[in-house]
């Protein structure tokens, strides 16, 4: 599946879940998966897994494994100042400087919280 637009939540922001199972829990977030327009947040979506132990090394000795599953970045929203917020975008004038000493001007892009116009 292609992606469509950006993906404007990044690994280890603070999110907090709008939508399913978990609606209401906030959590860091563990890896961002964009190609599928997943996320892995700590402490959400749990789920086990029944493993079978290592005959041959020894080094696996089975059980149940808890972890964290996938969920889609629809169903989580930024917060900020601990308050979920919408995230938009500003570009910013920045002075940058060569490996000359000689400056110039450049445009870089911050994140921005839509509800309270912070810089994230």
């Amino acid at each position: 599946m292609a992606r469509k637009g950006t993906i404007s939540i990044r690994k280890g922001d603070q999110v907090k879940v709008i939508a399913g199972k978990d609606k209401g829990v906030t959590g860091s977030v563990i890896e961002v998966l964009a190609e599928r327009n997943r996320v892995i947040v700590e402490g959400v979506n749990r789920v086990k897994r029944h493993t079978k132990a290592d005959q041959a090394g020894g080094a696996n000795w089975g059980g149940i494994i808890t972890s964290e599953a996938p969920i889609h970045i629809s169903n989580v929203m930024l917060l900020a100042d601990k308050t979920p917020t919408r995230v938009g975008y500003r570009r910013d004038e920045v002075t940058k400087s060569r490996p000359d000493g000689s400056t110039y001007t450049a445009q870089r892009s911050v994140r921005i919280a839509k509800k309270t116009g912070k810089e994230i």
